[in-house]
């Protein structure tokens, strides 16, 4: 890893590819970023753009079909003790001991991620259990605690109720429990707060800030929502087709969105008071498939500033300073992530 101690997680040139009947398509290609102890970093863009396969594979939890073919992804510890996720088996017992303990998750669908036909206190306390040495009552107080302070009424009664007696704001909040549970180093948290209403998201939202700041928890925020990038994150990655087009501090990226992506991702936000003769922006086109190829910028076909040479090769990443850096032409030079 990199020699700067207060690095937590280091991406780097991370490739994660499908296997798909007999084509290989590329989800995730050369994605390095770094993550801080107790900062949290915010990975944003369109759906199918690579945002949840990079969570996927830093859990090393991808499908059967997915794989990593290159990079490195190197966690390090509160003790500073390092490990190379790739390097570790998907389901062995080196990972599953960083897996929900280090490093956990909280996922996007709680429909299908809880299981049915298990109480959810003891799916929450699983975790606890596997991880921690304590005693199934310890575990029980500790779970009706947690979703106490998640806004779930009679946390008692509700400890021993099933998926479906809950709405699906109640079941998205017991995968946060899941989540948080350990206290881990980092939190993972693929739209956690998707199917929740606004009161509700603010709270949760407020309770991961309290739980970062107790635990020194540094989170990796997974979402659609540029307001909850705004409140939340120190940094942010703008992600477009398994690439990060842009990468900086979040003062960076909303008052100097450089990439023509950002740009247009921060024109379409919609903005309260904008009257009802002003049209919404809205980005050209529709995101590419997956499994498209292109010989040069993947963006090209959508974006207002593209030229013919867009066209006819990949474009090379500028570091502008300060830990800002784009993927675009509009900007020469270039450089690696070290």
């Amino acid at each position: 890893m990199n020699s700067d101690v207060n690095i937590a997680l280091h991406v780097k040139n991370l490739e994660t590819k499908f296997r798909v009947g007999k084509r290989i398509v590329h989800a995730v290609n050369g994605v390095s970023f770094r993550l801080k102890y107790g900062s949290t970093l915010g990975i944003v863009g369109e759906s199918g753009c690579g945002k949840s396969i990079t969570a996927l594979s830093i859990m090393q939890l991808l499908p059967k079909s997915g794989f990593i073919s290159e990079g490195s992804i190197i966690y390090r510890d509160s003790s500073g003790k390092e490990y190379d996720i790739c390097k570790l088996k998907r389901n062995g017992r080196d990972i599953r001991a960083i897996r929900g303990k280090e490093i956990a998750m909280i996922f996007q669908d709680p429909m299908s991620s809880l299981n049915p036909v298990y109480k959810i206190g003891g799916q929450i306390a699983e975790n606890l259990l596997e991880h921690e040495k304590m005693s199934k009552k310890a575990a029980r107080e500790r779970v009706v605690n947690m979703l106490s302070e998640l806004g779930i009424p009679t946390p008692e009664k509700n400890f021993d109720n099933y998926p479906h007696q809950f709405s699906g704001g109640m079941r998205q909040r017991v995968m946060i429990a899941t989540g948080m549970i350990c206290n881990p180093n980092i939190l993972i948290a693929d739209e956690p707060t998707t199917a929740l209403d606004v009161t509700i998201q603010a709270q949760i939202l407020e309770l991961m800030k309290e739980v970062q700041k107790k635990h020194g928890t540094s989170i990796i925020f997974i979402t659609h929502n540029m307001g909850i990038i705004a409140e939340t994150c120190d940094e942010v990655a703008v992600m477009y087709m398994g690439n990060i087009v842009e990468f900086g501090g979040v003062e960076q990226i909303f008052n100097n969105p450089l990439h023509p992506y950002t740009q247009a991702l921060l024109k379409s936000v919609p903005v309260l008071g904008i009257g009802k003769d002003n049209v919404l922006n809205c980005i050209r086109g529709v995101t590419p498939d997956a499994s498209d190829v292109f010989d040069g910028c993947a963006f090209e076909p959508r974006c207002d500033h593209a030229c013919g040479v867009c066209k006819e090769s990949p474009p090379h990443e500028t570091i502008l300073g300060d830990g800002h850096r784009v993927r675009c032409r509009l900007y020469p030079g270039g450089g690696e992530i070290g």
